[in-house]
């Protein structure tokens, strides 16, 4: 099974590009966005053979998430049940028989670290609800998660240690969730690959010079393991200041 997640930063626009020859070219079981910027009747996408699920923000033009899959789930869920959490259309829970398949867009602390507190409440009930699917049976996550979990994982680690993605305590938070049972499938199959980034800010020609950061995911409960088969960042992928990563598994 091939699985296919990009924060496309505004669908409308990647649209407008080359989302339509990136998602055939990709050919994915199930395929997920983040920040797609929406509200519901603003587009309409004609994808034969997927089945379409939607979550928009109460905000206008902000945040928003997406998934398009092939089999049609047993059930789908909105949120994590929790309204503090539950207006800016985040989270997309797909159940399959044997597993859960969840797409998140997780909230940016933003400059000046303004969010993050908040963003500590998110991390922990996040987790909490991910744990609680885990109770029943595999579990799947992918999204923008926006932290680089280690310095492997961005360019500079040195100059951003107090910017958002890079704190101690959005590492923390990610660690737990490690800790509790998930694995890092890209890490799992590349533990030292270096200079290979899903974020390039748009300034500073920071995609040229690849001075980027992975931020983008694909975790698995630890029971999956044994059925990982390769994970992949398509860094030539243009359209976004996000690129498409990749999960190949065996379900």
């Amino acid at each position: 099974m091939k699985l296919i997640s990009w924060n496309v930063n505004g669908l409308r626009a990647v649209v407008g590009k080359n989302f339509h020859e990136a998602f055939e070219a990709l050919d994915a079981d199930i395929f997920c966005l983040q920040e797609t910027k929406l509200q519901e009747g603003q587009i309409e996408l004609d994808m034969p053979g997927f089945f379409q699920y939607w979550n928009y923000a109460d905000k206008k033009g902000y945040s928003g998430t997406a998934v398009f899959a092939k089999k049609e789930p047993l059930c789908v869920t909105y949120g994590i049940g929790i309204d503090e959490h539950d207006h800016e259309g985040r989270v997309i829970t797909l159940e399959y028989e044997n597993f859960y398949f969840v797409c998140v867009y997780v909230p940016n602390s933003q400059d000046g670290l303004k969010r993050l507190d908040y963003r500590m409440k998110w991390e922990d009930d996040f987790k909490d609800y991910l744990c609680s699917l885990k109770t029943k049976k595999s579990v799947i996550i992918c999204g923008d998660l926006n932290v680089a979990a280690e310095e492997i994982d961005l360019k500079n680690p040195k100059a951003n240690t107090k910017n958002a993605g890079f704190t101690n305590e959005e590492r923390e938070k990610f660690r737990a969730l490690k800790n509790a049972g998930f694995t890092d499938t890209f890490r799992h199959f590349y533990p030292d690959m270096t200079d290979i980034y899903s974020w390039w800010s748009y300034r500073f020609s920071a995609r040229s010079r690849n001075a980027g950061w992975r931020i983008d995911y694909f975790l698995t409960s630890e029971d999956l393991n044994d059925k990982l088969i390769d994970a992949k960042i398509h860094t030539g992928i243009l359209g976004s200041d996000h690129c498409p990563v990749e999960l190949l598994i065996d379900l």
